[in-house]
């Protein structure tokens, strides 16, 4: 039972941060990352610590748009307290400033992003957290 409840745990890790990425919610995105965390941006650099990871994300523009859809969220428990995790995501993006088009909403632009992320997990005192988050894009429309 412990091993789904780990896998659970850290699934839940990796949809919360799709959600608060996408609501633009940083400070519980950043608090989702052990003290000590790191996230590697597609392009390969890496934020280390809460606190890089808050400021790069409250870089990003304000008006700008995204939705990830998340999916084959695979999680391989190693012990009681570490985890590592592989999934898949789709990002669609738009400006937050392009009118609505009646209620189906603000269009996306053309260029459709497709790339996964590589996780390491951790037990702490907080609950479980990455200890690392490697995302890359192998794909694009």
């Amino acid at each position: 039972m412990e091993i789904l409840a780990i896998e659970r745990a850290c699934e839940r890790l990796v949809l919360d941060w799709v959600d608060l990425n996408d609501r633009q919610d940083y400070e519980s995105l950043a608090a989702l990352f052990a003290a000590d965390g790191t996230m590697i941006r597609p392009n390969g650099d890496p934020l280390a610590g809460r606190a890089a990871i808050l400021k790069s994300y409250q870089s990003r523009p304000a008006g700008r748009i995204t939705r990830h859809i998340c999916t084959n969220i695979r999680i391989t428990v190693e012990s009681r307290d570490r985890a590592r995790g592989l999934s898949y995501a789709v990002v669609y993006s738009a400006n937050a400033g392009e009118p609505a088009e009646g209620h189906f909403g603000i269009k996306a632009e053309p260029r459709r992003l497709i790339g996964e992320f590589d996780d390491e997990f951790v037990r702490t005192l907080e609950g479980w957290r990455f200890s690392t988050r490697r995302a890359r894009f192998v794909m694009h429309t």
